[in-house]
């Protein structure tokens, strides 16, 4: 018997049965009314996941495609960029700035760690020219986060808009867009919004259009503007992703059930639980600013990563994340976003025991699970 696949990986996440159902009814055509009435709810829904009143655009594209339309188009000529670097999709956004010639500079910081708000403004007072900031809030790669309220607080003082890739954040972690200044926010689907990937979104502020609406980005498909005045009718400026897009209306009904607040309280709770079994489990947890969307673990001397994460799957149906770049074969990530619990968590911790264990690697069976029981029930 093939065991029950346990997705926790940081994404693709786990899909409610739910969502699946509803993605799988006939499909209808997007230039309707009915299509129309979906995007105007969701769009709706999002606006409450990223706590903000701002502008939610849909993209049918992955986190990548809003977060490129959304760099390029906050920087029109003249214009530079503060990059914070710390990790492989962070490489990512200084590639978009070189790729499309917008001038930056690029704030490096020690992997396992976030960027830091004292240091942002410092280099902000360095160099008066830096009118766009972009961090990652969750820094997928490297499991690490940034200090993104305060950094807020710096960038709205000096009237520099902050981009900020929330897409292991969003839905996941305290994320306060409005309350906080964020001037844009991108996620994608198949993260704490427990969606198959397809779909990316941004939040955008009015500050944010202001610069966006003040120029013509070298963009066709991701360009933000078009999707603003499709909006006006809720409609798609291009063909959406329709059985995702109704798949989203099921997610956040979920969101909505649960509270936003009660998500970030359970994401919280399933983190601490994973590091509180780190020591037992002998894997030194490797970010040193741990975010609570996804831990990493470094994988002891002498245990195969890939052969580590083989046999997860195939003996308990755990799939785990390796590690990307210089962390590859060092590291396995565990997710603690959506579709996700306590007991799918404390499972997980469990595999890895006994195919520790079972590799000859010399810890006590038990004492990893009982850690994170421990820290479950002092959570209650």
């Amino acid at each position: 018997m093939m065991p029950k696949l346990r997705l926790l990986t940081p994404g693709p996440t786990m899909v409610p049965d739910d969502v699946l159902r509803e993605m799988s009814r006939p499909i209808e055509h997007h230039r309707t009314p009915e299509y129309h009435s979906l995007l105007e709810e969701v769009t709706a829904g999002l606006g409450y996941v990223f706590q903000t009143r701002a502008t939610c655009l849909t993209y049918t594209s992955s986190g990548t495609g809003a977060m490129e339309g959304a760099i390029v188009a906050c920087c029109p000529p003249g214009s530079k960029a503060l990059v914070a670097r710390n990790g492989k999709f962070t490489e990512r956004w200084a590639q978009v700035c070189a790729t499309f010639g917008i001038e930056h500079t690029v704030y490096d910081i020690e992997w396992g760690h976030g960027a830091k708000a004292d240091r942002i403004a410092a280099l902000l007072d360095e160099d008066p020219k830096i009118n766009t900031v972009v961090i990652a809030h969750s820094e997928t790669s490297t499991t690490a986060v940034s200090e993104v309220e305060r950094i807020a607080a710096i960038t709205r003082a000096r009237d520099v808009l902050l981009v900020v890739d929330g897409i292991t954040a969003v839905g996941a972690i305290e994320s306060r867009m409005d309350d906080w200044g964020v001037d844009v926010t991108v996620t994608g689907s198949q993260k704490a919004l427990m969606l198959p990937p397809g779909l990316g979104f941004a939040a955008i502020s009015d500050r944010a259009w202001t610069r966006i609406e003040s120029w013509k980005p070298p963009l066709l498909y991701t360009a933000p503007l078009p999707y603003k005045k499709s909006l006006a009718t809720f409609d798609a400026p291009y063909t959406p992703a329709v059985p995702q897009v109704r798949g989203l209306k099921a997610a956040l009904q979920c969101i909505r059930d649960e509270g936003i607040e009660n998500i970030w309280k359970r994401s919280s709770t399933l983190a601490r639980m994973t590091r509180a079994a780190a020591e037992p489990l002998k894997m030194r947890v490797y970010a040193t600013d741990t975010v609570d969307s996804v831990t990493g673990l470094v994988v002891p001397d002498r245990i195969d990563e890939p052969t580590l994460r083989k046999r997860l799957k195939a003996e308990f149906g755990v799939q785990l994340a390796g590690g990307q770049g210089d962390l590859k074969g060092k590291i396995v990530r565990v997710s603690h976003m959506g579709y996700v619990d306590a007991l799918d968590t404390i499972g997980a911790i469990a595999a890895l025991e006994q195919v520790l264990t079972s590799m000859g690697h010399p810890i006590e069976l038990g004492a990893a699970v009982t850690a994170a029981q421990h820290c479950l029930a002092e959570s209650a």
